[in-house]
């Protein structure tokens, strides 16, 4: 009887636990969905993403509010981000956004960015010094986000499947309704003011295909043999397409014309990565020597010239001005040789300590921006970089802990 009786106590004893889990996890009254950590669930195409029952709050406690460094520079985001953000300049009130970084006629600029462990879409703005989410669409384990120029949503990227193999492509709205789903397994996608690039790939190769950002009226710009391709937009009427980086293997970079005729540009040179301008005029490369150090120059994509750099990274570590007047890059300070340039760094097992140099293209000098150890204690490794139309904001991700920065140019 005893034994009966423990045995029923101990069936109470769950059945109580599991109740209060599903008020802990389940409750309608959260504002905030979280995936817990090792169980999280993927929407997949077809499958719209979760979301909450509540109107978004300001100033969520995940996120928490932004810490002043310096005058100029703050961290936006304790909790690591979606690498990729939008940074626009927008009309706000003067009411609100009192600041100095605020001009006289109440614009503000305005930082959108998506928080990773839940997906809920967050907007910091600069002047007022406030963070306000603007959805709660729950879409975890994100792992990139391509914003369209008005920020209005964002193409977000990850994995599904019980091994994790098919990539999908959710276009997020910056308020939480309407998304859609491009087809799975796309390898690669970039986005324009008024277009979407997307790229399949499979054993025979390449196919590039331009649509409007809807989703609609997909044509195709290119084919190519070449099935290990990055791609992106370079100017209005021609792409940038090149071979994905590996300091063991030789890469090149093509500008692809509207008729889908490939020109190089660079290469084939090893762990080549390259970054085109707004216009297209101007490419980036970085590429790694037979020393395996970094190596950084500019092609001009019209004449084909090239200009050595006085300093070096990855390309994937800097952003252009609108303007393509200049390029800003996280640049290593004595990054470590026994490691291989890229691989390295974008599988996490080198890290770097940066500093932010400007490389004025008219001028051909480059300018010390921000040198961390100066400002912070922390150790700031810097990917997806962000720089408004007006060149008044960078805003970039720290690698290192995934948190998410601003500074005043």
């Amino acid at each position: 009887m005893r034994r009966k009786l423990t045995t029923i106590g101990i069936v109470l004893l769950i059945i109580g636990f599991v109740v209060a889990l599903y008020f802990i996890f389940f409750a309608s009254s959260a504002s905030v969905t979280v995936a817990p950590t090792g169980s999280v669930s993927f929407p997949t195409s077809g499958q719209i993403p979760s979301s909450g029952t509540e109107e978004p709050e300001d100033l969520p406690g995940q996120t928490g509010a932004p810490t002043i460094i310096s005058a100029r520079l703050v961290k936006i985001s304790k909790g690591p981000v979606v690498p990729g953000q939008a940074v626009l300049n927008v009309k706000t009130s003067l009411a609100t956004s009192t600041t100095a970084s605020t001009t006289s006629n109440g614009s503000d600029v305005a930082v959108n960015y998506i928080e990773r462990q839940s997906g809920n879409v967050f907007t910091y703005l600069v002047g007022a010094g406030s963070i306000t989410r603007t959805n709660n669409q729950t879409v975890p384990g994100i792992q990139s986000a391509s914003w369209i120029s008005d920020a209005s949503f964002a193409f977000v990227r990850y994995l599904s499947g019980d091994d994790f193999s098919t990539i999908n492509t959710y276009a997020l709205p910056k308020s939480g309704s309407d998304g859609f789903f491009l087809p799975q397994n796309l390898a690669d996608i970039a986005v324009s003011s008024t277009n979407l690039l997307t790229l399949a790939s499979g054993v025979n190769g390449s196919v590039a295909s331009l649509e409007r950002l809807d989703g609609t009226r997909a044509s195709q710009v290119f084919t190519t043999p070449l099935s290990s391709l990055r791609v992106s937009f370079a100017g209005k009427s021609q792409y940038l397409a090149y071979t994905k980086p590996s300091a063991a293997l030789y890469g090149d970079a093509f500008i692809v014309n509207g008729a889908g005729h490939f020109f190089r540009i660079a290469g084939p040179l090893n762990g080549l990565v390259a970054l085109s301008s707004k216009s297209g005029k101007w490419t980036l490369v970085s590429y790694t020597s037979d020393n395996n150090s970094m190596q950084m120059e500019l092609v001009n994509t019209t004449t084909g010239d090239t200009v050595s750099l006085p300093v070096a990274t990855i390309a994937d570590k800097c952003v252009w001005t609108a303007d393509d007047s200049a390029v800003y890059c996280g640049v290593p300070v004595d990054p470590p040789s026994d490691y291989a340039y890229p691989d390295d760094w974008y599988q996490g097992v080198a890290h770097f300590s940066d500093r932010i140099w400007k490389i004025d293209v008219l001028g051909r000098y480059a300018q010390l921006v921000l040198d961390f150890p100066s400002e912070t204690d922390s150790s700031l490794d810097v990917e997806s970089l962000a720089v408004d139309p007006m060149n008044t904001e960078l805003v970039f991700t720290n690698k290192n802990d995934g948190s998410l920065w601003g500074f005043s140019l």
